[in-house]
């Protein structure tokens, strides 16, 4: 009875997390589409958010893609021969990278790069009083540094998603032809991978991306904020975001593989 108590409390305060992160990530999209809390400050926040979540992470997730294209041409060309065909390497890289690679890889990266100093910075302000100095001089702090922070990331996620597509096809396609594979010329290609998308497709690479970019966003402001205000709780914040984080990504990829693909 001890056991399935404690379970039965575990359940019970996981889902009062997850209700909690679903009403504030809803409160974050309801609040944006509403230009009034858009002034210049929170502007500068967002531009400031996607520069550090997406420009600067340009780079290392354009390698990461170039790999993951090589790699994926390379092993369909190990399992199998009929790669060599020019109609199937289009829908293969369609198939991987699209679908699944792409998202979950680009959340990772985003998560590990900036979920952690999301979570840090803000737990450090909570730590410093001035969370409670923006509230004291009349400034909102979910619209300060909640918002731009949340939408920020879903903006950065779905970006950089989009580069990692773009580039892992380049990397499948010269691999492609140095591996000796009938591509049929860059046009037929082009022409195989747009044959190939789906409106479902679109909605899948939409939903994997803004989606656990949003809920990052948010998991990482709420788990930063949510702290006593202990300088010991600020590694603690971090790690608990990170790994919400995580398991939020994997849930809302199996949800959305589900409702699309099923």
């Amino acid at each position: 009875m001890l056991l399935i108590s404690s379970m039965g409390r575990g359940v019970v305060a996981w889902l009062a997390d997850v209700r909690h992160t679903v009403a504030v990530a809803a409160a974050v999209v309801r609040v944006a589409l509403q230009p009034r809390y858009w002034p210049r400050t929170v502007r500068n926040v967002l531009a400031r958010q996607i520069l550090f979540t997406g420009y600067q992470a340009t780079r290392f997730v354009s390698t990461v893609a170039l790999l993951v294209g090589i790699s994926v041409v390379v092993q369909a060309q190990v399992w199998t021969a009929a790669l060599g065909q020019s109609s199937l390497l289009g829908p293969v890289l369609v198939m991987v990278i699209i679908r699944e690679v792409g998202p979950l890889l680009t959340n990772f990266i985003v998560i590990a790069r900036s979920g952690t100093a999301m979570a840090t910075e803000l737990a450090s302000m909570r730590v410093m009083g001035e969370t409670q100095v923006l509230d004291a001089q009349g400034i909102d702090p979910f619209i300060y540094l909640v918002l731009p922070r949340a939408v920020g990331a879903a903006v950065s996620v779905f970006c950089l998603s989009v580069i990692f597509v773009f580039v892992s096809f380049i990397g499948g396609f010269l691999s492609g032809v140095l591996l000796g594979a009938n591509t049929g010329g860059p046009w037929l290609f082009i022409d195989s991978v747009f044959g190939a998308i789906r409106p479902a497709d679109v909605f899948n690479l939409l939903a994997k991306t803004l989606i656990p970019g949003l809920l990052m966003g948010t998991i990482c402001c709420i788990q930063g904020l949510g702290i006593r205000g202990v300088a010991t709780e600020v590694p603690q914040a971090a790690t608990r975001a990170v790994v919400k984080s995580i398991m939020a990504m994997f849930l809302t990829s199996a949800l959305v593989s589900l409702l699309t693909y099923l």
